[in-house]
């Protein structure tokens, strides 16, 4: 029986690996290595919580080879990643900056990452609020309330 949960747990462990299908992969080493790193800097657009080096999906795939082919033509890292984040003019409209796994903070996307900073300020500021109001107010006696409080506590 722990034989047979080690391999389940196995092959669960190792069903990333099998997303780059062997005939994707580059014979270069260091350019296989570059795709890769690459690859976990693109979402699937499909998937999105995930990069397209774990993804099965077709576009996800689609993806891989077209990086790859940019990588054999000679194009930096940058040059590679802009292709595919922006196109070509004439050629390819490219998919925008949603699949980048972390967006630059600039334009539309500064909403992305300033909402959840503001959100905790926002979040602290209320329950700041709620914890003051819950208080007991100090209530301070007036000069007639303190006399007769101290002709009570005297008889």
């Amino acid at each position: 029986m722990r034989r047979a949960l080690a391999a389940v747990a196995l092959v669960l462990w190792a069903l990333p690996v099998l997303a780059v299908q062997p005939g994707e992969m580059l014979a270069d080493p260091a350019l296989e290595a570059r795709a890769r790193a690459l690859s976990q800097m693109l979402r699937c657009p499909v998937c999105q919580g995930e990069n397209i080096d774990d993804s099965n999906a077709a576009v996800a795939r689609d993806l891989r080879l077209m990086l790859r082919e940019r990588l054999v033509a000679g194009d930096s890292d940058q040059e590679a990643l802009d292709y595919l984040v922006y196109g070509v003019v004439g050629e390819f409209a490219g998919f925008g900056e949603g699949i980048l796994m972390q967006p630059p903070a600039r334009g539309l996307n500064l909403i992305l990452w300033g909402a959840p900073p503001a959100l905790l300020l926002t979040g602290l500021g209320f329950a700041i609020t709620a914890r003051r109001r819950a208080r007991p107010a100090k209530d301070e006696l007036n000069a007639e309330e303190q006399a007769r409080l101290e002709e009570i506590l005297r008889s």
